[in-house]
């Protein structure tokens, strides 16, 4: 019985900290999604992703950029969807692009303890590439810079490195999903 059982949470970790390969593809000038997830809500120029236990919790750059802050700071767990979870820990990541400046709020949820970040400021980032990793149920939330416009709704499912977030305002999206640059 305990072998099954230790089989078993074996097979949840191996299958919960998947990591992917994935290649950004499109228009270099089109914000990716940072995280895989549910977008829960939309503030303002700001999409916010939550992450659940059935999605991959490593974040990537949404843009190709260098780190020019990062600011951690501890707190609560509440469940990264409420609204309160302003209050949690979180890590806040911002990326200077050839297009503005990128924010990125990693927030910890009820049973996440940790926020893994793999890079520090000053380091360059390449659009897709990993950047960290939210332990279990947790929160991104993406601000994307002026001269942008989120084209994802609340309900929207997103992958990252992989779904669009945002679109400057100059790009054009046609009936074929496929964008021109402007």
């Amino acid at each position: 019985m305990e072998a099954a059982l230790v089989f078993i949470l074996d097979f949840f970790f191996i299958w919960f900290f998947r990591d992917p390969e994935r290649t950004a593809e499109g228009p270099k000038d089109v914000i990716l999604s940072p995280a895989d997830g549910k977008v829960v809500d939309i503030r303002g120029n700001t999409a916010c992703i939550f992450m659940n236990i059935y999605n991959v919790h490593v974040n990537r750059a949404p843009v190709s950029g260098k780190i020019v802050k990062m600011k951690h700071k501890d707190g609560g767990y509440l469940p990264a969807f409420f609204k309160d979870s302003h209050r949690n820990e979180r890590n806040l990541i911002c990326i200077e692009s050839d297009y503005g400046l990128v924010r990125i709020v990693q927030i910890a949820g009820t049973v996440t303890r940790r926020i893994d970040t793999y890079f520090n400021v000053g380091d360059r980032v390449v659009r897709g590439e990993r950047i960290g990793m939210i332990r279990f149920g947790s929160r991104v939330d993406i601000t994307p810079p002026e001269g942008y416009t989120l084209i994802v709704n609340k309900g929207d499912r997103v992958k990252a490195a992989v779904s669009a977030i945002a679109i400057r305002n100059t790009t054009v999206q046609n009936d074929s999903g496929h964008y021109a640059g402007g």
